[in-house]
């Protein structure tokens, strides 16, 4: 007799893919383009971009370890309701901003609101639909930020063509996109038994998973390398390249990357295959850095894009089960926010080390450096990380 798979997509899965799409939309929109602004609006030298935009970070890593304890402690609707308020207000802080000084204060707030909501859209994520869909919809609960990836550079490079070069009607539009998706946070309904806290007493493994630090430590390599691309392939493909409009592009390759492995990956996922997707994803992400660093060029430009996404797009659904596997099922809400903990770490230290080596040895040397990073990660990766995790998983 066959049995009848349970349903992945229900309601509430949708709806908080569509928020989590929202949110990352809005948060895409501006970030690729955020180098530029502060160079042509503020004057600020590269190394200044790289400090003023890893505030932001530093404040969601504070955030987010305390978001874990929070999302399996509290009722999760009323912690999503008002994290998903607090990240749509803050846009507002962009739009008034006269001052370097000012939009460095307001960029580093937004990243307390933007921690904790990305804590808690993955952990309802996860608790919205069948145990025996987990894996699988880990990875394709990843496209609604893939989708944001592709989405949100092309349409702001049009924005500002059509608004010419008004950066302020990309935080307009940031600013609805989040609160269309605050609203739609309200129609979700959760399951009771998510209201009910564990009485623990606070301690540091309920901020993150310690059994977890191993991967942490790879996750945050990658995160590095990520983030030094990310953060200055626009204003590099214009001083360096001549592409001045070709960001869109970039991350638009970038994205389908992505999509097109999660897609493949979720189905591997659901067999079990988890150190195998981590593995090669790491593989080919380590290539399309290499590409990306050696080729000075529109092929390794645009190559690597696609060859990035197509790795990651592996390799962080993977990660992410792998957390979530680790874990108790009262800790969700704490697997969640160490890997998303992790990743701020190293894509902080990614956007500032990117920054003064661009500064004062180049972009060049920049992209080396992201390369060497990912390639300490994936060696990390095989001598101890794959090992303790086929020992230790729980699920």
């Amino acid at each position: 007799m066959i049995m009848k798979r349970e349903k992945l997509w229900n309601s509430n899965y949708i709806k908080i893919w569509i928020v989590n799409f929202l949110i990352h939309f809005s948060f895409m929109l501006i970030v690729p383009l955020l180098p530029l602004y502060l160079s042509e609006t503020f004057s600020a030298s590269k190394d200044t971009i790289g400090l003023v935009l890893t505030g932001y970070a530093i404040m969601a890593l504070t955030v987010r370890p305390f978001s874990g304890f929070i999302v399996d402690n509290f009722p999760r609707k009323t912690v999503l309701i008002i994290c998903t308020a607090l990240f749509f207000s803050i846009f507002t802080g962009y739009l008034v901003a006269g001052s370097l000084a000012a939009f460095a204060i307001f960029r580093t707030l937004h990243g307390a609101p933007f921690g904790a909501v990305t804590v808690a859209t993955s952990t309802v994520a996860i608790d919205v639909v069948p145990s025996s869909r987990r894996s699988e919809s880990i990875g394709y609960y990843g496209l609604s930020n893939n989708l944001a990836m592709a989405l949100g550079p092309a349409i702001a490079v049009l924005l500002l063509e059509a608004f010419s070069g008004n950066y302020k009607a990309l935080f307009w539009v940031s600013l609805a996109t989040s609160f269309i998706g605050m609203l739609l946070v309200l129609s979700i309904r959760m399951p009771e038994k998510d209201f009910i806290p564990e009485k623990k007493v606070f301690s540091l493994d309920r901020c993150f998973l310690i059994k977890g630090w191993r991967e942490a430590i790879g996750i945050a390599c990658f995160a590095f390398s990520f983030s030094v691309i990310t953060t200055y392939v626009a204003i590099y493909g214009k001083e360096k390249l001549g592409i001045t409009g070709g960001t869109g592009l970039f991350f638009g390759l970038c994205a389908i990357g992505l999509i097109l492995s999660r897609l493949t990956g979720a189905r591997t996922l659901r067999k079990g295959k988890v150190s195998h997707n981590a593995s090669m994803g790491m593989s080919v992400s380590l290539f399309g850095y290499l590409l990306f660093a050696a080729l000075q060029n529109p092929i390794g430009y645009y190559g690597a894009a696609l060859i990035i996404g197509l790795g990651n797009g592996h390799m962080y659904p993977a990660f992410q089960t792998m957390f979530v596997n680790l874990a108790e099922n009262s800790q969700r809400g704490t697997a969640n926010s160490s890997i998303l903990t992790s990743w701020d770490a190293g894509a902080g230290l990614g956007v500032l080390i990117g920054g003064i080596f661009a500064e004062y040895w180049g972009y060049q040397s920049a992209f080396w450096i992201a390369w060497i990073i990912n390639a300490i990660g994936v060696v990390f990766y095989f001598l101890s990380i794959r090992p303790h995790f086929e020992a230790h998983k729980l699920r």
